[in-house]
């Protein structure tokens, strides 16, 4: 007997639990703002250990509604996005622009960018990818034999 009352209580609790996960839920808005990307990923190549590396991910709000970027943050410290602050109205072009900073980087690289907005996929995440290669060796006049 004492199973069942609390089999049965389980059971309630479970239910309960699910229909208020769901009633904190909004639902879906039809004609949010949608951010689509001409680009996910930019592949810079293979570049040498100090340059930096500038890129513009361009998206079109595609949504019904102004589309407001509320965040975007680099993977680390070496990785800074610049967003627009303004509204994008509906069927309107952006950038979010990227600038990679590979001083003390070396291999392959993947920094990321998370967009956080209004939009309905939002988070969107964005990919800088490449090789950094060693600095050239900067020659030493000091050590140049004959002198």
């Amino acid at each position: 007997m004492k199973k069942s009352i609390l089999l049965v209580a389980c059971t309630l609790l479970m239910a309960f639990a699910t229909q208020a996960q769901t009633a904190d839920k909004p639902a879906a808005n039809p004609n949010a703002s949608e951010m689509t990307f001409e680009a996910l990923e930019y592949n810079f190549g293979t570049i040498k250990q100090g340059d930096q590396v500038n890129y513009e991910f361009v998206f079109t709000n595609a949504g019904k509604e102004d589309l407001i970027i509320t965040n975007a943050t680099g993977s680390c410290g070496c990785t800074v996005p610049q967003y627009p602050k303004e509204a994008i109205k509906k069927g309107a072009k952006g950038a979010i622009k990227v600038t990679f900073n590979s001083a003390g980087k070396m291999g392959m690289q993947d920094k990321t960018v998370t967009i956080t907005s209004n939009a309905k996929n939002s988070p969107v995440i964005l990919h800088l990818k490449g090789t950094v290669e060693a600095p050239a060796p900067v020659a030493n006049p000091a050590a140049t034999p004959g002198k």
